[in-house]
């Protein structure tokens, strides 16, 4: 059987799940990616509330699993943690974006990692961007109503740059490349 038409040479569209890592707050948010046309899919919050180290860090890992259940993306883009003044506190956010990365994988998508300097060059043209200006970016970009929750909002900023990624700094450097089905993070120059 031959078809003709626009639904024979439709292409599919990527679905993208950006990441924003946090202890007490993990922002979500899913985008579709046709060429260089961007579409909002939906966006939130992982609140993981007071409880034990190990009990917060399950309730980011079946989050994410919840999200990329009910959305399906094929792909997702987390942000690289910042290293801060406080070692204790750079630890926790690792320990919390390290669950949702397992989220991920347990789940089989490809994972990139970014960094915030790279997620504001994509969103906003340069990497020293105040998070309203990422925000203010990222609900003009995708034609939002309103303004998204400050960590939903950079996780679609996350979002959006890796959609920019394949052709942008991330392809360049190989930044945020990560070899599906090894245990090595990839850094290729």
């Amino acid at each position: 059987m031959k078809v003709h038409g626009p639904a024979a040479s439709a292409t599919v569209a990527t679905r993208i799940l950006g990441i924003d890592p946090g202890l007490r707050i993990t922002g979500f948010g899913l985008i579709d990616t046709l060429g260089s046309q961007l579409r909002y899919v939906a966006s939130g919050c992982i609140k993981t509330g007071e409880g034990s180290l190990p009990e917060r860090l399950k309730i980011i890992l079946a989050g994410i699993q919840e999200v990329i259940d009910t959305y399906r993306p094929d792909q997702v883009a987390v942000e690289i943690v910042f290293v801060n003044v406080n070692p204790q506190s750079t630890l926790l956010l690792g320990q919390a974006r390290g669950a949702a990365i397992c989220g991920a994988v347990s789940r089989d998508l490809p994972v990139a990692e970014y960094t915030a300097l790279q997620v504001k060059q994509a969103v906003v043209g340069h990497g020293k961007a105040a998070k309203e200006q990422v925000s203010h970016m990222v609900q003009r970009l995708l034609s939002l109503d309103g303004a998204p929750s400050a960590d939903a909002a950079d996780a679609l900023g996350c979002a959006i740059c890796h959609a920019h990624g394949s052709s942008g700094l991330a392809a360049m450097t190989g930044a945020g490349t990560r070899k599906r089905g090894s245990r090595l993070t990839l850094r290729e120059r």
